[in-house]
């Protein structure tokens, strides 16, 4: 049975609205669009993924919270799983930007990276908690 749904683009700035004719997983018409919306589109229903930028905890470092990007785009119905995977990472604190967090995220053989630099928090001879 055709089915015809909007999408928005979002492969460019542009954002344009498709108007697109399916059956299910075959995509058999796109109005209008460039050559890359007709690619996202038939990405989108087959596979749709995103990228997942998100914070974990770091002790000992000049910030509490690291944040950290998937390497690849994600599998879309299982970001809310990754959340609640990630929810439990805490790290100790030299990490170094690019550096793996978490490989093979659920399975999927995307890696979750550090997207910063994480050094030490160095406290003069002097501090006290008192101060902070």
């Amino acid at each position: 049975m055709e089915t015809t749904t909007k999408i928005i683009c979002i492969t460019c700035p542009k954002g344009c609205t498709l108007d697109v004719t399916h059956d299910g997983q075959t995509v058999l018409r796109v109005k209008p669009g460039c050559k890359r919306g007709h690619d996202y589109v038939k990405r989108e229903l087959v596979d749709p993924r995103r990228m997942v930028a998100t914070t974990v905890r770091v002790q000992g470092g000049i910030h509490p919270l690291l944040p950290v990007a998937t390497a690849a785009p994600f599998p879309k119905p299982r970001i809310i799983e990754l959340m609640h995977a990630l929810r439990w990472i805490e790290l100790q604190a030299p990490v170094i930007m690019g550096q793996p967090i978490l490989r093979d995220a659920l399975g999927t053989g995307i890696d979750i990276l550090a997207s910063r630099d994480m050094p030490v928090e160095v406290r003069s001879p002097y501090w006290s908690p008192e101060e902070s």
